[in-house]
């Protein structure tokens, strides 16, 4: 069978991109089916994300051509779109894809985002919506995303495929008790992310004279790095809270297996594949009740969630993860099992195959 996968992948590097890169590397994907790539992306660093510039319209208009001379003279037998749910990015997918079904290929959808149900009551997303989800299908990365497409798409058209990734190299095995415990958030500096909650978390640590170190690793996203620093030295967090810049490859590893407690306070997400890096090290986790955080994370099992914005209660998690290194060891073990059965990348590419063959 011919697809035609009209998908994101690096740069810039992000959850959606990163899955994009396994699918178009993937040798079971690539020996099942007769594959051809185009990257849907526009912005080819995160802080170009949501700005306007002239070079995005060029970039735009060679997606739209590539994708008029596969389905002209390639003729695929399904486009797989890569699709973002809301706003200006939602348009620019919006015509590519409508510019497949008009040519009468079958189109199927992987949202790696949310927001439709944020958009459904405005004329133009309504009638876009309705076009572009007419008689195609839908992948989403958790049933508790359902809700946000379920006034376009019925339930028979949709599958789940939830994110998997390859098993991480160094795991994390220092769960004894230790002086200085290592926190670690890793993802792009955004306020979206919970970086000021996590934040405000730590200072009420420091109140308490809790000996930590908490990191942060990432690229730069709203949030600068001359502003974080200036908001450490404003609450007094130099000697806990350290900004690492971006951290790649078995560097990344190490972060990951040199850390004692994994936390994403985010408030804006649907599937982190950070999370799952972070279970397969075998790490704690603290994170929000968001998207499809709750498939992954086990409250009180493989990790603690809390709502978003209180960092009251992020304080207090992380200080009862702090205190026992014992709760500390179960739940990372509980987590590294959890990703072995569920979350490892062979399950999601033979899922993929599954679905894309239906």
């Amino acid at each position: 069978m011919k697809i035609l996968f009209v998908l994101h992948y690096p740069p810039p590097v992000h959850g959606a991109a990163a899955v994009g890169l396994q699918i178009k590397e993937s040798k079971i994907i690539n020996k099942t089916f007769d594959c051809t790539y185009i990257n849907l992306g526009t912005s080819m660093a995160i802080d170009e994300i949501g700005k306007k510039e002239i070079v995005k319209l060029f970039r735009y208009l060679s997606i739209f051509l590539k994708i008029i001379w596969n389905v002209i003279f390639n003729r695929p037998d399904l486009c797989y779109f890569s699709m973002t749910a809301k706003c200006a990015p939602f348009y620019k997918d919006a015509s590519l894809a409508l510019l497949a079904k008009l040519f009468g290929i079958k189109v199927i959808y992987h949202f790696h985002n949310k927001g439709v149900s944020l958009r459904q009551d405005k004329y133009i997303d309504d009638l876009l919506y309705r076009l572009i989800f007419k008689n195609s299908v839908v992948i989403l990365l958790s049933k508790n995303l359902y809700p946000d497409i379920q006034k376009y798409v019925l339930k028979k058209q949709v599958y789940y495929c939830p994110n998997g990734i390859p098993d991480i190299e160094v795991r994390h095995t220092k769960y004894e008790e230790r002086k200085v415990v290592e926190i670690l958030f890793l993802s792009n500096l955004m306020e979206s992310k919970g970086i000021f909650v996590l934040l405000d978390g730590c200072k009420i640590l420091q109140s308490k004279n809790l000996i930590f170190k908490c990191t942060i690793v990432g690229g730069i996203g709203d949030v600068n790095e001359k502003q974080f620093h200036s908001k450490i030295q404003e609450m007094g967090l130099t000697n806990c809270v350290t900004y690492a810049g971006e951290k790649f490859g078995k560097e990344k590893d190490l972060v990951f297996a040199n850390s004692n407690i994994f936390i994403h306070p985010t408030l804006n997400d649907c599937f982190p594949l950070v999370l799952l890096e972070a279970m397969s090290a075998g790490l704690p986790i603290i994170s929000t009740f968001e998207g499809g955080i709750p498939d992954i994370v086990e409250d009180g099992v493989s990790g603690f969630l809390v709502p978003q914005k209180n960092a009251v209660l992020l304080a207090e998690k992380l200080e009862t993860l702090i205190k026992d290194p014992e709760l500390r060891k179960q739940m990372g073990i509980a987590g590294r099992h959890k990703f072995e059965m569920e979350f490892n990348v062979d399950i999601f590419e033979n899922r993929m195959i599954e679905i894309l063959d239906t």
